[in-house]
């Protein structure tokens, strides 16, 4: 069992009726993130959270904010995202072509950078921008909808990013969305996983901070 396994519940799971109910108990719980998903429809299948929705969230939320933005040209939004007071602002590297510069404009802003990387694209894209990154998420399902399926090669690419991490002296952290629960969560972890985002296994559990504080125990 570690003792540095970070978990991050994913708002896109919530009670979208009665956030506020959702977020005390989030904000009551172990849990080291408030992990948010914005979705354009464009970039994904799909439409999340606006800034609206996001402010109000930011207002009520006493974790940090890990801001995951699935969507185009996420450059355009960078002074919103952090006026939010988001704590890491993560970008997809498949909606980037200009990344390193995106990269230095998010830290410029004053906050961490990440990188997302969906399931069939390679650790390998990383190599020449993994050191200025404080975080890498590795998609464990398709991106645009919560509640799906684990894919097992996850735990293939954890090891291949760890082993990039190590040759090029990298801090980055290594976060994994999708298919979170308690059963892959210890699989997670022992690959070497730092933070999981979990969505559905929190948010529809019958005791949300049990299940938080079993995550961290994983």
């Amino acid at each position: 069992m570690r003792n540095d396994l970070k978990i991050a519940p994913s708002l896109l799971s919530a009670n979208f009726a009665n956030l506020e109910k959702d977020l005390d108990q989030i904000n009551r719980s172990e849990a080291d993130w408030l992990h948010l998903d914005v979705m354009d429809g464009v970039f994904v299948p799909n439409i999340s959270f606006g800034f609206p929705v996001l402010k109000a969230v930011a207002a009520i939320s006493k974790k940090p904010l890990d801001m995951h933005l699935m969507i185009v040209n996420p450059d355009k939004f960078i002074s919103q995202i952090r006026d939010l007071g988001t704590m890491m602002m993560n970008v997809h590297y498949e909606a980037c072509p200009h990344l390193h510069r995106v990269i230095q404009q998010i830290k410029e802003a004053g906050m961490k950078a990440a990188v997302t990387l969906n399931p069939a694209t390679p650790v390998a894209m990383l190599s020449d921008i993994i050191q200025d990154l404080d975080m890498v998420l590795l998609m464990s399902v398709n991106p645009g909808f919560g509640g799906q399926e684990f894919i097992p090669h996850t735990l293939n690419k954890i090891r291949e990013l760890r082993e990039l991490r190590a040759r090029s002296g990298s801090n980055a952290l290594i976060e994994i969305d999708g298919g979170v629960n308690l059963q892959t969560a210890p699989l997670l972890s022992e690959a070497g996983a730092d933070v999981l985002v979990a969505g559905s296994a929190v948010f529809k559990a019958p005791d949300m901070i049990e299940v938080i504080h079993q995550l961290k125990n994983a």
